[in-house]
């Protein structure tokens, strides 16, 4: 299970940083990955983070203003979200993948989702 929070309603520039708390499963030895999707799209991929040396990956629009990190002994994965835009406004999920899964950057590659947290950013 994962229980994403942190999400709110900020200005454009702000920052914001989400958590995502695993539980009911070894999520240590998974990668974990955030996706965002916005009213009317669909799900995007925003950054994923491995589970043993902590390798980051991140859309295009993402880097150099999000930083995703992990702390296994505690089950949690964050991502930190600076510089926010008003088309970062969103639904956030968390979400691990699946066994063995390298393919970070793509819905297929996930198989628990978090609940989901709205980022609100106005202009």
């Amino acid at each position: 299970q994962l229980q994403a929070s942190g999400g709110g309603l900020v200005q454009a520039g702000d920052s914001l940083r989400l958590s995502c708390v695993a539980s009911g499963r070894t999520f240590s030895s998974y990668a974990m990955g955030w996706f965002r999707q916005a009213p009317g799209k669909e799900r995007e991929f925003v950054a994923a983070i491995t589970w043993n040396v902590g390798t980051t990956y991140y859309a295009d629009s993402m880097k150099g203003r999000f930083a995703c990190s992990r702390d296994n002994a505690k089950n949690t994965v964050w991502l930190q979200m600076n510089s926010l835009k008003p088309e970062d406004t969103a639904v956030y999920y968390c979400a691990s993948t699946k066994p063995w899964s390298t393919d970070y950057t793509s819905t297929v590659g996930y198989n628990y989702w978090g609940q989901g947290t709205l980022v609100t950013v106005s202009s």
